[in-house]
């Protein structure tokens, strides 16, 4: 196990299953200043809450050739789901682009 990762586990012994989900516990550093805050999701996935707490969507790791990409994707609540706005090369502009769309 890396020092960048957690693993949690989870047994329901009446149900006789487990389940494991594995996150990534360091968000990537910003490096500009954001009313936005990076809550860890999933491995590779934050999602992006604003000041009252709000989910606006989420910034994913994506690995082009071994360099870090960031994914925006935005809650659409009227499509119940996420929608895809973009690759980027840091995630400032990620968090930004979900900022303001």
């Amino acid at each position: 196990m890396d020092a960048m990762s957690e693993v949690e586990c989870t047994f329901d012994f009446r149900k006789e299953n487990a389940m494991i989900s594995t996150t990534d516990s360091s968000a990537p550093h910003l490096s500009r200043p954001t009313p936005l805050r990076l809550q860890p999701a999933a491995f590779g996935l934050w999602r992006v809450v604003d000041r009252h707490g709000r989910i606006l969507g989420h910034l994913q790791r994506a690995a082009d050739d071994g360099a870090a990409r960031w994914r925006a994707r935005r809650l659409s609540p009227i499509r119940h789901g996420f929608l895809d706005l973009g690759d980027f090369w840091s995630a400032d502009d990620a968090v930004e682009c979900i900022r303001y769309s």
